[in-house]
């Protein structure tokens, strides 16, 4: 918690939904969520579950001029009421994979695997067509950072700029932020 908000920061995992439960029984009149650097999730369904949560609960999502979301991070950040996506901060999207070796764009467009995902976005008010954007941009292994006019043609922030007081954030700067980020934790948990 700071400054009357929600600071998310890691991997999305079952466990997440528990964490925010009880943060938000604790706190009920906080209804901000600054993801500051949520890389992704190891359990989709769980991070689909909160992300319905945070929606349910009327939370706005704010991704900080410091912050990055990626993979399943940008879908929680889509589940915000209003989204606000600072100058500086970095989307990254990518293909979900099997856990074996196909990336979701290997699957047909009409397979049911796509159907949780497609109403998700419907539900959260984001084209489809984000959808398969998100699995053409890049592999599962890879990892595309959006340009302020994809964030502006797929609807991704709600407030009154939306997107216009976006830098063109480029790979390298993502890139290297999401690094740091990684290290940071890692020394810090004592690895």
């Amino acid at each position: 918690m700071n400054d009357g908000s929600f600071v998310a920061y890691g991997v999305i995992d079952r466990s997440a939904i528990s964490t925010f439960e009880m943060a938000t029984k604790d706190n009920p009149a906080i209804k901000t969520l600054v993801l500051q650097w949520v890389p992704g999730s190891i359990d989709d369904t769980a991070n689909l579950e909160l992300a319905r949560m945070v929606r349910d609960m009327g939370f706005t999502t704010v991704v900080p001029e410091d912050g990055l979301v990626s993979s399943g991070g940008t879908d929680l950040f889509l589940a915000g009421v209003q989204r606000d996506i600072q100058q500086g901060a970095c989307l990254g999207v990518h293909s979900w994979g099997d856990g074996d070796s196909l990336d979701g764009r290997d699957f047909p467009r009409d397979a049911d695997v796509h159907q949780p995902y497609l109403d998700y976005y419907s539900d959260m008010g984001i084209p489809q067509d984000f959808y398969w954007f998100t699995l053409e941009k890049a592999p599962v292994d890879g990892m595309h950072w959006m340009l302020p006019s994809e964030i502006q043609q797929y609807m991704l922030e709600t407030s009154d700029a939306q997107g216009e007081t976006l830098s063109e954030m480029n790979e390298e700067i993502c890139g290297k932020r999401d690094e740091q980020a990684w290290l940071k934790r890692s020394n810090s948990s004592g690895n």
